[in-house]
């Protein structure tokens, strides 16, 4: 059993009857605890004992994330350096010159050779790479169709939604809450563009993480004893260009850079 790329791989595993035993709410917060290397897979008392030391033998360690998600990132470099990058290129609608395929990530040059090398006018984080990787490697380069979706009407996305929510939607609503005009810099910054009234909400920001896989940041102010709300929210065709695994990690690492930079520059 190779190491799991994210939450959704060990959950699984599990048998979604949300017991408690663990002394969790859910499996999929179990999960989750055994991705972070909080928790050991053989805690669930619920889970086949041959299942568990699988997992524990051929990743290595249970409590090890960072070295799961590396061994995923260096799988996908493997993968590049057997690929056709001109013709990943023309599927993916990317530039290809020399022997390095690029594409714009939020608005800024990305690209990655025949090694498996990056070459970036931004630094090179593990939440943009794998998706860069997955989505050059598999997406099948359908443009968008317009349609705009929320995360758990994505397929596989329905169960990861609660994690989702945690991991992304409430720190950006913390963001917003505190630096609403930080949605102007989004625009500014990382090429995004704003909305007029999308989906009714007060602000929305339209950001390009993949020129093909765009999410809508919709957040809306609080309003006569209503409480402020914030959604992220994707293109129906994101299925198509990205993996769930992928979609998450962009998601939680757009709320983890915009933590840092409203805490930084606020």
């Amino acid at each position: 059993m190779s190491p799991p790329k994210n939450v959704f791989e060990i959950f699984q595993l599990l048998e979604k009857s949300n017991c408690g035993n663990c002394g969790e709410k859910t499996c999929l917060a179990f999960a989750g605890a055994v991705f972070k290397g909080q928790r050991r897979l053989s805690e669930c008392v619920r889970l086949d004992p041959g299942v568990a030391a699988r997992f524990s033998e051929n990743s290595g360690t249970e409590n090890a994330p960072e070295a799961e998600g590396a061994a995923h990132f260096d799988q996908l470099r493997k993968e590049i350096a057997q690929t056709d990058l001109a013709l990943a290129a023309e599927r993916v609608g990317a530039r290809f010159s020399g022997d390095r395929l690029t594409l714009k990530v939020l608005g800024k040059d990305f690209s990655v050779d025949r090694h498996g090398g990056f070459h970036a006018d931004m630094h090179v984080n593990h939440w943009v790479a794998i998706p860069f990787l997955t989505h050059v490697l598999y997406g099948r380069g359908r443009p968008p169709a317009g349609r705009w979706v929320p995360f758990r009407e994505l397929k596989g996305g329905r169960e990861g939604y609660p994690l989702f929510r945690k991991r992304c939607e409430e720190p950006l609503k913390r963001v917003a809450d505190t630096y609403t005009m930080l949605f102007d810099d989004m625009v500014h910054l990382f090429g995004g563009r704003q909305v007029e009234r999308q989906f009714k909400s007060d602000i929305s920001v339209v950001l390009h993480p993949l020129p093909i896989v765009p999410i809508m940041v919709c957040y809306w102010l609080p309003d006569e004893g209503m409480q402020s709300s914030l959604n992220l929210f994707f293109d129906e065709t994101a299925n198509e260009n990205l993996d769930i695994g992928a979609v998450f990690a962009l998601g939680s690492g757009l709320a983890q850079m915009f933590t840092k930079l409203a805490q930084r520059h606020g």
